[in-house]
């Protein structure tokens, strides 16, 4: 009798050893998965700031050329929004810049 409680006890242990080892598993899996989608939309968002970061840039050159241009006529908007332009991608560099200093203490 004592041998058959073991017994049922052994195997009773045994199946619930496995199934933790599979729910485990399992999540072992998930988390792995949710950290390579977390890397893929930081590598995103980086690219999608350098993006941003080029469109300024190309719109102030753009901006800059077409006042050099002498028959241009540049009224007080191409300069408002140039000066807008270059504030908010200072703004921005700032912000970065500042994100990854806090990071790193």
């Amino acid at each position: 009798m004592l041998e058959t409680i073991l017994v049922n006890a052994g195997i009773t242990s045994a199946v619930i050893s496995f199934g933790f080892a599979l729910l485990n598993r399992k999540l072992a899996k998930r988390q792995e998965e949710a950290e390579q989608k977390e890397e893929a939309r930081r590598k995103n968002e980086a690219i999608v700031i350098e993006g941003v970061m080029a469109a300024i840039t190309l719109g102030e050159a753009t901006a800059k050329a077409v006042q050099r241009i002498p028959d241009a006529h540049c009224n007080g908007d191409m300069h408002a929004a140039l000066e807008y332009a270059t504030e908010v991608k200072n703004k921005h560099r700032d912000f970065i810049r500042q994100q990854g200093v806090d990071a790193l203490y």
